[in-house]
């Protein structure tokens, strides 16, 4: 099979449209030559609480909310993929707006066993229905932008981009259908309330920004299933300070169809702080054909 596509700008350019384009193309390549993965992480030693399950359900629904209320900040994000018994893991930092629903994030692919990684960085460009990539490879040259409309990518751009959007990570949680609140920990030197649910995708959609609504409902009908397991950490001003999704997808890649379990964490710190993301022109968009990595 040809394994060169020619996808357009404005759409879902160089990115395949289920999950299975550049993320899960440049994981297989690693999965391939990796001898050992990342390891989740352990229990937070957080305590049970008997606070009513309804009242969970209320604050998270508004947790996005309150982070446009606060503006900006910084963020980290950790994106775990779990297939054929082998973890890899793709790390990103940067900032994000909330207010105009534009971030910036810097995105390293995993090293392979020898210690280099694979790839050169990805500068990622958020935008409401929309993710830039510069340094995207396979062809592009290196003043280029590859545009995804992330309404056609079958993730929604929860996976697609190796960064879960912050925004859209946190209105997954307007799709909340059951929480519980576990107690009270610590995210870095913050003291936040830990809890624990499931979000229903489609319905998240349903509530959603203008902007997320086309990639939420496309996540809803493309991931395995579209309930999506979470734990969540809210500072005592209810903003997000750490947040793990588990999505679940089937890869059918080389004619084999697996199940791929992905953990995206995202943590939200420094609000406040100064954010400008400045949008490619058209010209700055590649339009040319890109080969399937």
């Amino acid at each position: 099979m040809d394994r060169r596509r020619n996808w357009r700008a404005g759409g879902a350019v160089g990115i395949s449209p289920t999950p299975t384009g550049f993320l899960i193309s440049a994981i297989c390549t690693i999965c391939a030559i990796c001898a050992t993965g990342c390891t989740a992480g352990g229990a937070d030693g957080t305590t049970e609480d008997a606070r009513p399950a309804g009242d969970a359900v209320r604050v998270l629904h508004r947790a996005a909310t309150v982070l446009v209320e606060s503006g900006t900040s910084r963020t980290t994000t950790s994106m775990e993929m779990a297939t054929g018994g082998t973890r890899v893991t793709i790390r990103g930092e940067g900032v994000y707006d909330y207010t105009k629903q534009l971030g910036r994030l810097r995105v390293l692919l995993p090293q392979d066993p020898a210690g280099a990684s694979p790839h050169r960085p990805i500068t990622e460009l958020l935008a409401p229905g929309a993710l830039f990539m510069k340094n995207r490879g396979a062809g592009v040259p290196a003043d280029k932008w590859v545009r995804v409309d992330t309404a056609t990518v079958s993730d929604g751009n929860l996976v697609t981009g190796g960064a879960t959007d912050p925004f859209a990570a946190a209105e997954v949680l307007r799709g909340t259908r059951e929480a519980t609140y576990v107690g009270r920990t610590r995210v870095a030197d913050t003291e936040v309330r830990h809890y624990r649910g499931t979000a229903d995708l489609a319905e998240a959609a349903k509530k959603a920004s203008p902007g997320n609504r086309g990639p939420l409902g496309a996540a809803a009908k493309g991931f395995a299933t579209a309930r999506v397991p979470f734990d969540v950490y809210l500072d005592d001003e209810g903003r997000i300070r750490k947040l793990l999704h588990r999505f679940s997808f089937v890869n059918g890649l080389g004619g084999q169809r697996s199940t791929v379990a992905v953990a995206s964490t995202t943590l939200l710190f420094d609000f406040g702080a100064p954010v400008r993301v400045r949008l490619p022109r058209p010209s700055d968009i590649y339009a040319g054909r890109i080969a399937e990595q």
